[in-house]
């Protein structure tokens, strides 16, 4: 597929997709929502990726949903717009790497719901984030309602969705919405750094953490302990949970396969 409204660079078992619209301040469109799709096709596929970030422009991570297409839509073409939206942060949950959002600028409405679908965000300082939905007469159609609440509270999560008010990236730091908040000219280099991190690790392993981890917000804690444990067990079936304790006890860096 053409990539019109992003950029995609891979190196070092890293893919990096930058939102690429600076004209439209990386407004969310359907084609970027089907190119992002195409895309983490190709990076599940992809065995020589291991993480995979997810940023904007230093002025903008994304300003939100792309109003004028959204302007003029009818009922069923929201429904749809939204389907292939949550469609596409499916893709993400499922996805057996790491994604990390880097954040700098505008993270605002759908822009901030893109970010919470990630399994870690960073931001820069002076980042912005918001879900200003309801200005519009709208509210967060992707996700936000459910992924904010579970991220940082039913209290914040009403404060950002029923305002519509913005928060600074110390704000997010301090709810739980971001996990660092860093130099704008340093965002990238930290991204590597804990994306690389992440993908250092055995992917099976983190693929049930990532699982197991999901789960715990969908099912109740005995459910979720059951998940656990027959997760846990069947890692000790794999290869590489026979290399990283094999090189625990001879002092030594694991060698992951991924098997």
């Amino acid at each position: 597929m053409e990539l019109t409204t992003v950029r995609y660079d891979k190196g070092d078992g890293l893919a990096v997709i930058t939102l690429n619209r600076p004209k439209m301040l990386n407004a969310l469109d359907d084609r970027f929502f089907q190119e992002l799709s195409w895309l983490m096709d190709d990076i599940a596929a992809d065995q020589e990726v291991k993480a995979v970030i997810i940023t904007g422009s230093p002025k903008v991570f994304a300003a939100g949903g792309d109003i004028a297409f959204m302007a003029a839509a009818d009922p069923l073409q929201a429904q749809q717009f939204t389907e292939l939206i949550r469609d596409v942060f499916e893709k993400f949950r499922r996805l057996d790497k790491p994604i990390v959002a880097a954040v700098s600028g505008m993270a605002l409405g759908g822009g901030c719901e893109l970010a919470l679908a990630c399994d870690l965000r960073i931001a820069a300082e002076g980042t912005v984030f918001g879900q200003p939905e309801i200005n519009l007469g709208i509210i967060p159609g992707a996700g936000g309602t459910q992924r904010l609440t579970r991220t940082v509270g039913p209290g914040w999560a009403k404060h950002l969705i029923m305002t519509g008010l913005p928060i600074d990236a110390d704000t997010a730091l301090r709810i739980g919405l971001v996990t660092a908040v860093v130099p704008r000219e340093e965002l990238m280099e930290e991204a590597r750094k804990l994306a690389g991190i992440l993908g250092s690790k055995a992917p099976v392993a983190m693929k049930a953490a990532k699982n197991c981890i999901d789960m715990a917000l969908d099912a109740d804690l005995s459910a979720g302990l059951n998940y656990e444990l027959k997760a846990f067990s069947h890692l000790f079936a794999t290869a590489d949970q026979k290399e990283g304790m094999q090189a625990f006890l001879e002092k030594r860096p694991p060698r992951f396969t991924g098997t």
